[in-house]
Parts: C-alpha cells; sequence; structure tokens
C-alpha cells in the first residue's frame, strides 16, 4: 500500500467509533471523490485547529481570541443555574433538546484509574470562582450514569463544598444505567431534566 495512503487511513482511525475498516472507507472515499470535498475537509480542519479554542470560562469551544463563549456571554442565560458536562458533544445534545437555559461548564473527563483520569486532569480550577462572580444557586450535574461519572460528581461537589445557597441536582429518571447523553433520545433526556433530584 502507499505509504501516504496508509498513513492518512491510520490517522482517520484513531478518530472516535472510526476504527481501521471506517478509516479505510473514509479515506478512499476522499481520494477517488472528483468534487473537492478533501480539499475542502483538509482546509476546514487546518482552519478550526488554528482558530478554535477552549472557552477560558466554561471550556466550549469557540473563536481563538474572542474571550469568552457564546454562552457565557449571553445574559439571557444568567439565570443561576451551572450544568457540569463531560465534553462539548453533551452540550449540543442538550442544546437541541431545548431543555436547558442556563449556562454550562465542561469538565474535559472523567475520573478513572484504569484511564488514569486524575483531578487535576479536569476542567474545575474555576467552578468556585464561578458560583460566587455568577450567583449560581443550582449546579446540575449531567454526566454519564456510571461509576466514573458518580464518582467524579461526588469529587466536584467535595471540591465546591456547601457553597451557600447552592443547591446540587442531577438528572433523574430516564437515564439508564451506564447511560451516556450522546445516545439518549430528546422526549427521554427532557423527563430526565424536568425530573432532577438533588444530592
Amino acid at each position: 500500500m502507499n505509504p501516504k495512503i496508509e498513513k492518512l487511513i491510520k490517522l482517520i482511525a484513531k478518530l472516535p467509533r472510526v476504527g481501521n475498516r471506517g478509516g479505510q472507507r473514509i479515506a478512499l472515499a476522499l481520494l477517488q471523490d472528483k468534487t473537492g470535498r478533501g480539499n475542502a475537509l483538509a482546509s476546514a480542519i487546518i482552519d478550526a485547529v488554528e482558530n478554535v479554542a477552549p472557552c477560558p470560562n466554561c471550556g466550549v469551544l469557540t473563536d481563538r481570541g474572542a474571550g469568552n463563549c457564546e454562552f457565557c456571554r449571553d445574559t439571557a442565560r444568567a439565570n443561576g443555574q451551572l450544568c457540569i458536562v463531560r465534553d462539548l458533544s453533551d452540550v449540543w445534545t442538550l442544546e437541541k433538546s431545548s431543555v436547558f437555559h442556563g449556562r454550562y461548564h465542561i469538565i474535559g473527563g472523567l475520573l478513572s484509574g484504569a484511564s488514569g483520569v486524575l483531578p487535576q486532569d479536569l476542567n474545575i480550577h474555576n467552578l468556585s470562582s464561578r458560583i460566587a462572580d455568577e450567583k449560581i444557586t443550582e449546579i446540575i450535574f449531567a454526566l454519564p450514569n456510571t461509576v466514573e461519572g458518580k464518582t467524579t460528581q461526588h469529587y466536584i461537589m467535595s471540591v465546591i463544598g456547601s457553597a451557600d445557597n447552592v443547591v446540587f441536582t442531577e438528572l433523574a429518571s430516564g437515564v439508564p444505567l451506564g447511560g451516556e447523553l450522546d445516545y439518549i433520545d430528546d422526549g427521554t433526556l427532557t423527563l430526565a431534566f424536568g425530573g432532577r433530584k438533588s444530592v
């Protein structure tokens, strides 16, 4: 196999949920396409990598150098609610379902001894200051209903401590044990969000 093609396949295969066979199919589709899709994709990837960065306040990806993201700048979302999620795909899932209209905080992973994810790897350094500065009254944990998710949730609660007038809630019925947000349909997610409970 041509080494350039082999390198392309290996890089694509490393993407989440793709694998070797998927990498081969995608690489061939791009290389055999006559419409210029490959060049457009390469250009879009370079543009995004060079010009997109995490929001310094919440971790949502936004334009590099623009300061805080659209969610943090939106005064209508300053309603005292802060939803803690694992990654950006969870934000997209919640936004699509329209069940939440507050602000987000992406922690960037879950505590896991097996995967080597430690507390210092999580984006939680500014949570306490956000609670005070943004007058947060409810922290909603929208983390996966897994051992790692629960461990992470309890750790974050211990770090924040008993902040005055702050209620901790988590998603309730509808999210199965082991469930991940981006696999849950909108109706189930609406029930889970509406039925969240104190923790």
